[in-house]
Formats: C-alpha cells, structure tokens, sequence
C-alpha cells in the first residue's frame, strides 16, 4: 500500500478572480468589460433520465440526457460621475431584459482573471432585478444570463 504525498497546492484561490464581458458589436464582435460584479455563480444542470434495467440487478442507475448553463451575478450599478448616464455594458444586459427575439440575446463570456484555462461563451437570455432597493442600500442588481444553446469552451483572453 502506497502512502500518497502532501499535495503542492496550499493556496486557496480567491472567488474574485472571475472576468465577464459582453460582446457590444453590431455585426462584429466587441468584447467590453461588465462592471460592478461582486458575487457571480456560474452552473451546469444536468438533466438525468431513469436508464435502470433488469442487467441492475434492482439497483437504479441514471443517464445524462442534457446540459444547461447559467450565471447568476450581483453587481454595483455603476453611473458616471458627472453625466449620471448609466454604464453602457450594464446597460445593454438591462435593455436585452425588456427584449424580445434576438434582442433578447446577448452574447458574452466569462474567464479567470488570473490567465488560467477556465474560459466559457455562450448566448443567453438576460434577467435584470434591482436588488439593493433599501435607503442605506447601494444601487445592485441581480442579473440572471440563463444559456441559448451550448456553452463553448474558449482559450482564456488573458491566458499565458
């Protein structure tokens, strides 16, 4: 019996180290920053299908049928300081929440900040809920981006 070795890793990672940026283009893709986030929950939802047989023996087994993404984030809503005009990337996640068909739809994606592969796009829906809403409050909102299709896998844009 092999005594297995004390791992190397003894760093805990830091849940800031997450990037979103929304694609602002029109025709081209226009990757801009998404500001403010302070809490952001990426996930994957398996949706599971009874696959028992007699070969089980009685014992239930299951199969994965399909894949859903979502990201759940809150962020600060951030206003220029003299103009008091909206940041426009937050903005456009708040316009796509009042549309329909395609301008439903944003295209974004989401990385590690700190260079490593964990790096995903996609398209999704956008749901955009005021959060902080109490008179001590700062302005948030809670934003929901639930996946149109598949989520790809990408190089990290800030990836070594």
């Amino acid at each position: 019996m092999s005594t297995p070795t004390q791992p190397l890793e003894t760093e805990t990672a830091l849940a800031r180290r997450y990037r979103v940026d929304v694609d602002m283009g029109t025709g081209s893709t226009t990757w801009a920053w998404l500001p403010g986030i302070n809490d952001f929950s990426p996930k994957v939802d398996q949706t599971q299908q009874p696959s028992t047989t007699y070969d089980d023996d009685g014992w239930a087994d299951q199969s994965v049928t399909e894949l859903a993404w979502s990201i759940e984030l809150t962020m600060l809503h951030r206003c220029h300081p003299t103009t008091k005009a909206f940041n426009p990337t937050q903005e456009k996640l708040r316009t796509a929440a009042e549309g329909f068909g395609d301008a439903a739809k944003v295209h974004v994606r989401w990385y590690d900040k700190e260079g490593r592969a964990e790096a995903y796009e996609g398209y999704a829906l956008v749901k955009w809920e005021r959060d902080g809403t109490a008179t001590d409050d700062l302005d948030s909102v809670k934003v929901t981006l639930t996946g149109k299709g598949k989520r790809t896998a990408i190089a990290n844009p800030l990836g070594a």
